[in-house]
């Protein structure tokens, strides 16, 4: 048996801690008038914390799951349910083809900078011409995160790094209703990935790295690399059971392995080439397939420039609005050569020695 390490996490909140965090969220003077009735609810959320009561609505895992009778919680049912339709249509020959572009960028007019990103304008471009070749065009705006009530991506809890039976596919650490772990976008997320006939992503550089929306879906992304997809095995996050199947040995299951992607990455100084280089690793990674050297694209928009005048900048460089296209461009070309067996990954399909 591997050993399961513990002795890092503190233990619960004190009832006062508990209440003092749980208030935070009503400090509007507004709330004041039901400001009983929030004393009655906070009650109700700490018996619920201290009982950890994660999924409080479950039911039988029942045929086809390692343990039938485990309690599966709903809410993860209906994420996998989800998945397994969005498969089916990918799988479809008859079906029309589908490209997830996905805006990398926190920024929107809708929040605190109150103007558009440059990564939003880059994704319109492409999905003009991802549209014109006859693609069905799902936009993916990972700036809502900033802007929209409610709108969240939990982070990853790094469930692979005990053992990668423990990470989920589609990933069951949230919802958390004990913790107010809710609302994780991320179950609406996974299925838009799996419809896709390819990826593409428009991002710019925060300080040589991906903006936080982007990478807190990176991170949540693992399950689809190698995921459990069924956690009656682990009856829930048992880590010592988790280890002892990975050791029997573990397949790694690639769940959005044979999408085609394009990347474009910009910035403004610096952080363009090891971010598109991060992002199109990550791809390969998973299985994705490159559409070739005009998809993976890195580009400075006013280099050592002002930010104030950064959109007319765009305005004027008619050379990377092109470019924008011909990722795009080479995204669709890559999608039909895909979708009629003609496009085979650079890579052969060779087993791993070493998977990870």
């Amino acid at each position: 048996m591997t050993e399961v390490r513990r002795g890092q996490a503190p233990g619960q909140l004190s009832r006062s801690e508990f209440g003092e965090r749980y208030q935070a969220s009503f400090r509007d003077p507004a709330f004041q008038a039901e400001k009983e009735a929030l004393v009655r609810i906070e009650e109700i959320a700490w018996i619920n914390y201290k009982a950890e009561r994660k999924s409080p609505v479950t039911r039988k895992a029942g045929p086809g799951y390692a343990d039938p009778d485990y309690d599966l919680s709903v809410d993860w049912l209906a994420a996998k349910d989800a998945i397994a339709a969005a498969q089916a249509t990918w799988a479809d020959a008859t079906s029309p083809s589908r490209v997830l572009v996905i805006n990398g960028s926190s920024r929107n007019d809708g929040s605190c900078p109150g103007e558009i990103s440059k990564s939003f304008r880059l994704a319109k471009w492409m999905t003009e011409e991802l549209e014109g070749q006859g693609m069905l065009v799902d936009t993916l705006d990972l700036s809502l995160t900033t802007s929209e009530y409610g709108r969240r991506i939990h982070p990853c809890k790094g469930c692979v790094s005990t053992a990668m039976p423990l990470c989920h596919w589609p990933c069951s650490c949230y919802p958390n209703h004990a913790l107010g772990q809710t609302g994780d976008w991320m179950n609406e997320i996974y299925p838009r990935w799996v419809a896709a006939h390819a990826i593409v992503i428009v991002t710019p550089v925060y300080w040589y790295q991906s903006p936080s929306p982007l990478k807190l879906m990176i991170d949540r992304m693992v399950c689809a690399d190698g995921g459990n997809d069924d956690p009656s095995s682990t009856h829930g996050k048992k880590a010592a059971q988790a280890k002892d199947l990975e050791m029997k040995g573990w397949d790694y299951p690639q769940h959005v392995a044979g999408r085609a992607y394009g990347v474009m990455v910009h910035g403004d100084v610096a952080g363009i080439e090891g971010s598109r280089r991060s992002l199109t690793d990550w791809l390969d990674w998973m299985g994705l397939i490159d559409s070739g050297q005009p998809a993976q694209l890195d580009r400075f928009i006013g280099y050592y420039e002002p930010y104030a005048t950064s959109h007319e900048t765009l305005d004027l460089d008619l050379p990377v609005q092109q470019e924008a296209r011909n990722v795009a461009l080479a995204v669709a070309h890559a999608v039909k050569e895909l979708r009629t067996g003609t496009l085979a990954a650079v890579q052969p399909n060779l087993r791993r020695p070493r998977p990870k």
